[in-house]
């Protein structure tokens, strides 16, 4: 039975111009949309314990105090639970903080991705560096000891000594965990109708504004690699850092491959061997509570594409042992001339398969060939 629990929350005051999630600033749909989505969580949660529940969106820390509990106590809970809300820094105060605090929650996802108050601006963020080191400060009183926070590289009018500013004041305030994610302009997101995709530009009306290309995201990639490892943190996964027993269960669930239930527009579940993904459209949502936009029952091929895709995310990759048993191959006579085509960018141990630094700048390319 699927032990992780993601929530979509889809509402936004505003979305940010890079921004390719499913959100909206209808913020008074909000009591018909939870009102469904407690219909959908009753009609399909089986009562089993959870270990991880995940708020994510959107803007979560929208939601009143109430109406989280209202989801969150739909759940049983095993006793080593993690609690994960996302939360935009300009929204929060002290008594909301403790209010989730006393509701259970236990870690805190916060949407802070820069502290450079001009590209914050840029990007279409609500706050500005202050409003970040005050929800840090406030977390903190409330007792919250476990911290992680956005880092998005790649920006508009961003360099390499932009980004070493960053992880400098990220470094200052004592967290837990860093989520890093390298800036893609998606098609449906704000941007994606002024991207030059070949020059990496934005082509406002009477501007041209540049964007660090690969080869620049690549570098500073190896940047946040090489400052967070000095400083007590490691790379769990390609995008996240944290430091030792921080790690997220709740997305190391996902790398694992283990099931999952998703709930809310949006979301993306896999249960019983099938995955599926709800609605988008929040008419279509609400009319189709106990239908799925999409389910598709996974192959025993794509379950190991999946293994391995994901496995490979990894720091620690794909465990041999459990793969062979799993499916009743041998990994490393099945894909013997990739390994050796890539030797120089994996590593090998009898009990493991790990993409190396280099090998995941090149991850991409690489996976692909195991698939």
């Amino acid at each position: 039975m699927p032990k992780s629990v993601y929530i979509h929350i889809p509402f936004c005051k505003s979305k940010c111009k890079y921004c390719s999630f499913v959100s909206f600033p209808n913020l008074d749909l909000i009591p018909i949309y939870i009102n469904n989505l407690i219909q959908e969580i009753t009609s399909t949660y089986s009562g089993e314990k959870i270990k991880t529940l995940y708020l994510g969106g959107g803007t979560p820390s929208l939601l009143n105090l109430k109406t989280i509990e209202s989801l969150i106590r739909i759940f049983n809970f095993d006793s080593e639970y993690e609690l994960t809300i996302e939360l935009n820094p300009d929204d929060i105060n002290y008594n909301y903080l403790y209010g989730l605090k006393t509701l259970g929650v236990n870690r805190l996802s916060i949407g802070s991705q820069t502290f450079n108050d001009k590209i914050l601006n840029f990007i279409g963020r609500r706050h500005d560096s202050k409003n970040i080191l005050k929800t840090i400060e406030l977390a903190k009183k409330c007792d919250f000891n476990n911290l992680s926070l956005d880092l998005i590289y790649g920006l508009p009018y961003q360099d390499i000594n932009s980004l070493k500013f960053d992880l400098k004041e990220f470094l200052k305030l004592d967290i837990q965990h860093i989520s890093t994610y390298g800036l893609k302009v998606e098609d449906n997101s704000y941007w994606g109708k002024f991207f030059d995709n070949e020059n990496y530009q934005l082509k406002f009306q009477n501007s041209t504004i540049n964007i660090p290309d690969n080869d620049i995201q690549a570098e500073m990639y190896e940047l946040i690699n090489e400052i967070l490892s000095k400083n007590d943190f490691y790379r769990y996964e390609i995008s996240n850092f944290a430091k030792k027993g921080f790690e997220s269960k709740h997305n190391l669930n996902y790398w694992n491959n283990d099931e999952y239930y998703g709930f809310g527009i949006a979301a993306h579940g896999y249960i019983n061997g099938f995955r599926y993904s709800n609605y988008e459209n929040f008419s279509d949502y609400v009319k189709n509570i106990n239908k799925k936009n999409f389910s598709h029952k996974v192959t025993k091929t794509e379950k190991i594409e999946e293994e391995i895709f994901l496995g490979l995310r990894k720091t620690e990759g794909i465990n041999i042992l459990n793969f062979n048993k799993k499916f009743g191959i041998d990994f490393y006579d099945k894909y013997e001339n990739v390994l050796s085509k890539y030797s120089d960018f994996i590593h090998k141990t009898p009990s493991n398969v790990s993409l190396n630094l280099k090998g995941v700048l090149l991850s991409n390319i690489i996976i692909s060939e195991f698939l």
